[in-house]
Order: structure tokens, then C-alpha cells, then sequence
């Protein structure tokens, strides 16, 4: 049988072909088991090297480096010859497994997602990975099909082939096909002002100390960094190269992931997003399943003027933590203007709902709730101190009297800060809530994609008359809720919104 480089196309195939993997994936698996031997063998070396000399270092190291790349090899070899798939007109099928066969079945109508990447090296042999999804969430990953590698034409005949079902329309572009979004340089600078990618940049400024490490440089490194800053104090000096370290690792990280960024609507109604600067990303979402979008504004990002743009669908795989980057996201952290004009055209509406709409305020015991839950965050921290202070440890009791001194305006300012970011209203079609402090999200979801609600009161809601409005959907995160608006408000909204959802149920007084 011959390999998917000789092979023709999808289609061309036949449906009852079993087609093969491509061959060259022993050749990339050869070389990844080398770069992990050289890695892993350098600082081994160097230590058997300080102990004993550097030809026993070589002695031990290089076999069993070349036995480890062999077997990798080897494993790589007998995997492809044992994995084959095929595409059928009702379904997809994968056959796998050297000691435990197996066969795994997809049906080709629940395909939701065809995601195609492209690490570095299998981009050097004109490689990609594919994962056939249905977005379903399911504990073995029983909703997927991973066919690693196959070519890069080949890849893009299953996307078409598997999500272009309707193909009528791509006669017939629309004036909003095409790309709808790409790249800016100027978007590096919100890169520092998120919460989880200064953590990975300071993960990469600890790999570059640990590779100074391992040639006997680290506190080379860390005093020329220091004679960078030497009329600084010692302190400032150790918090200044972390910063300079945290700013250039996340705008690094932000570079491979979202550099070469575009987002495109293609003629058959697909939006598609390819970004990776290093690893290529290819991620399709059928159109039809757009159910509205989602504006993340991260406090930071808020700051500065930035959002991002999630899709509110159905059939999107969700993370799992393995992963680094979401499959719903539209478009990065970008200024807020281009972010409302990619929701309008990717919504295909004149403008955002996000922005077209006055959102209504909520009563002001929302405010209270949030001030109370706030001084309760800065109690469960500063009381325990007190505590202790008082009873064994005296010197806690200044350090629990500047705890709440610190605290209790920052918590203050968040909590009014939560309260003022509520709202809710009608823009049109869509249902629009907004809701959130530290992570503001505004939601703008389509009314007709609202399949349920759900009212809910706690206790010290009743008493203050608020509840929480709860719109469930098939998309996205399944359910948005409009937080603390008040009881007969929010029913009296719910009606207007999806009115024979809870029409029926209310008392017209």
C-alpha cells in the first residue's frame, strides 16, 4: 500500500480505500528522539564528566542515546504499519494499536471541527497533525479522531471534504467573505498586561537561567544583568530584570502563538483562523453554528484599551489542561474598537451588539452584595492574623493592621468596579449581559439560540428582591447568567427576550 505522498486524493480514493499515515513520521520521531537525547544527554555528560573524565562521560552517554533514538525509531515504524483510516460516506474510521488493536468510528454529520497543526519540524517535511472532532466532551476522548501525520494537501481535501457540505454558495461569495482580520505588530503590547502569559514568560526566562546553568554560566548571566542595573539598590535591581524578564518571555510566547494570525470566512460559510508563528494552527468553525460572540476583557487588557473575541457555538472542543490556547478564540488580545468591528463582521451585522446597546443597570443591592463579599475576602485574611497575633505571635498584629489598611481599598475598588460592569439588555436579535471584574465579559447571544431559563434566588437575594437569570443554551459555555438583577425586572426581561420560554408561567398583574 502506498504512502498518503503517492496516494490520490480523498475523494479520488475511494470510499472503501484504507489509507496509510505518511511514512516520514519515522524520520521526525529519529530526529525529536535525538533533539530529547542531546537535551537530556548534555548536562548527564557534564555531570559524569566532573566526577570522572570526559571519555567515560562519552562512554556511557552516546549508547544509550543511540539505543533510545533506535527504539523510538523502531516504535514509530511499527505504529505507522499498524494505523490506517478511511473516509466513508456516512463516517470516518481509524484503525490503530501494535499490542491492543483498536477501531474507533466518527460519523461524518457530527464532525464539528477539523484542527490542523503544524509543529516546527513536521513543517520541514511538508507534515501536519489533523484531529477530527465532534465537540462532544467525553472522558477517554472517544469524540475524536487524531491522524498524526498526513501531508498538508491532504489535510486540506479532509477539512473540505468533511465540513464543506454544502458547497453551493461558493460560487457566490458574499461581500463579507474573505479575510476578515490579520496581525498587528502593535498587538505585542497587550501581550504583558494578561494574567496567565507573564506565568509563561517567566516559565521561559527560568528555562534560559537553566540553560546558563547547565555551561557553568547562571551567575554570569544574573551579574552581568546586574551590572545592567547597578545604580539601582539590590532589590530593584532583582525586581527589574524579573519584569524585563516576564515582559520579553510574554511577548515572545505571544508571538508564537498568535503571530501570522488571520481569521477568514470562507465562501461556503466557514470562518477559519490560522495563527503560529512556530507551530502553525489551523482551527474551522462551520458558520451556522455561531450562536453570538464573547468580549474578554481581562483587567489588565482593560486597562489599556484591549479585548478578545470568543465565539459563542456549537460543537467547539473544549480545553482541557493540557492545552495552551482555546479553539473558540476569534481574535487576540487587540484594541477594543477592532475587537467590536470583527464581532459585527463575523455576527454579519452593521455593528457589535456589544457595543450597539445601552446596557440596563442593576439595582443598587447588587452593589452592597459585592461590598459585603469583598470586606468578607479581606476578614478571612486579616482576622486570622489578628487571631494569632493576639494569642501566641505578637509582631502579626502590625502585619494584620497593614494587610486591612492595603486591602480593604483595593477590595472596595473591585467591588464597585463589579457592580458598575453589570448590565443586561435586547440589541435586536441578540441577548446582551455583561458581568465582571478582574474578567469582564460582555455576551452577545442570539435569542433564538436560547433554549431554557433559569431563575434563581439564594436567600439573602429573596431579601434583598434580587435573583440571578440564568439563559441556557447549546453553545458555548451551555449557560449565561445575568447576575443580581431585580426579581420582577428580570422576569419581566426574560419574557421579552424568549417570551414562550416563561410567558406561561408568569401572573399578569
Amino acid at each position: 500500500m502506498t504512502t498518503s505522498r503517492q496516494s490520490p486524493g480523498v475523494e479520488e480514493a475511494g470510499p472503501a480505500v484504507w489509507r496509510k499515515l505518511d511514512r516520514r513520521t519515522v524520520a521526525v520521531t529519529v530526529l525529536r528522539a535525538a533533539g530529547v537525547a542531546v537535551a537530556a544527554g548534555f548536562p548527564t555528560g557534564a555531570a559524569i564528566a566532573g566526577s570522572a573524565s570526559p571519555l567515560v562521560a562519552t562512554a556511557v552517554v552516546v549508547p544509550v542515546a543511540v539505543v533510545l533514538i533506535a527504539a523510538a525509531g523502531l516504535f514509530d515504524d511499527v505504529r505507522w504499519r499498524r494505523t490506517s483510516y478511511r473516509v466513508l460516506p456516512d463516517r470516518v474510521e481509524l484503525r490503530k494499536g501494535i499490542v491492543v488493536r483498536s477501531r474507533r468510528t466518527l460519523s461524518r454529520h457530527r464532525i464539528r471541527a477539523v484542527d490542523i497543526t503544524a509543529p516546527p519540524l513536521l513543517r520541514a517535511f511538508g507534515l501536519v497533525n489533523v484531529k477530527l472532532g465532534t465537540g462532544e466532551q467525553t472522558s477517554a476522548g472517544e469524540s475524536s479522531l487524531v491522524l498524526h501525520p498526513v501531508t498538508r494537501t491532504e489535510a486540506d481535501d479532509l477539512r473540505t471534504v468533511l465540513l464543506h457540505r454544502d458547497t453551493r454558495a461558493a460560487s457566490t461569495p458574499a461581500p463579507t467573505d474573505g479575510r476578515l482580520a490579520t496581525f498587528q505588530p502593535s498587538w505585542v503590547r497587550f501581550a504583558p498586561m494578561s494574567f496567565l502569559t507573564p506565568t509563561l514568560g517567566l516559565a521561559f526566562f527560568g528555562v534560559i537561567l537553566q540553560v546558563a546553568e547547565w555551561f557553568g554560566l547562571r551567575s554570569g548571566v544574573v551579574s552581568w544583568a546586574l551590572d545592567l542595573l547597578r545604580d539601582l539598590s539590590l532589590p530593584l535591581a532583582v525586581l527589574a530584570l524579573l519584569l524585563t524578564g516576564l515582559a520579553v518571555g510574554s511577548m515572545a510566547l505571544f508571538l508564537e502563538m498568535w503571530g501570522r494570525f488571520r481569521l477568514e470566512r470562507e465562501p461556503n460559510g466557514t470562518l477559519r483562523v490560522r495563527r503560529g508563528l512556530l507551530t502553525r494552527r489551523s482551527i474551522s468553525l462551520e458558520e451556522r453554528r455561531l450562536r453570538g460572540v464573547e468580549l474578554v476583557e481581562p483587567l489588565g487588557n482593560r486597562l489599556v484599551g484591549a479585548a478578545r473575541v470568543d465565539a459563542v457555538a456549537t460543537g467547539l472542543v473544549r480545553q482541557n489542561s493540557k492545552e495552551r490556547t482555546d479553539h473558540k478564540t476569534l481574535l487576540p488580545p487587540a484594541p477594543r474598537r477592532e475587537a467590536d468591528r470583527v464581532a459585527a463582521v463575523v455576527l454579519r451585522e452593521s455593528a457589535s451588539p456589544t457595543e450597539s446597546v445601552r446596557l440596563l443597570a442593576h439595582p443598587i443591592a447588587a452593589r452592597g452584595r459585592r461590598v459585603r463579599w469583598a470586606l468578607l475576602a479581606v476578614a478571612a485574611v486579616v482576622v486570622p492574623l489578628l487571631v494569632v497575633g493576639l494569642t501566641a505571635v505578637p509582631v502579626l498584629v502590625p502585619l494584620a493592621g497593614i494587610c486591612a489598611a492595603v486591602l480593604v481599598p483595593v477590595a472596595l475598588a473591585v467591588a464597585f468596579d463589579a457592580y458598575r460592569n453589570l448590565g443586561h439588555g435586547l440589541a435586536g436579535d441578540y441577548l446582551v449581559t455583561r458581568s465582571g471584574a478582574l474578567r469582564r465579559s460582555t455576551v452577545a447571544l442570539r435569542r433564538r439560540g436560547i433554549i431554557g431559563w433559569t431563575a434563581t434566588q439564594s436567600i439573602f437575594q429573596r431579601r434583598k428582591g434580587l435573583l440571578t437569570l440564568t439563559a441556557t443554551t447549546a453553545a458555548g459555555a451551555g449557560a449565561y447568567s445575568i447576575y443580581d438583577i431585580g426579581q420582577a425586572e428580570g422576569l419581566e426581561f426574560a419574557e421579552a427576550a424568549v417570551g414562550e420560554l416563561f410567558g406561561p408561567f408568569l401572573e399578569r398583574v
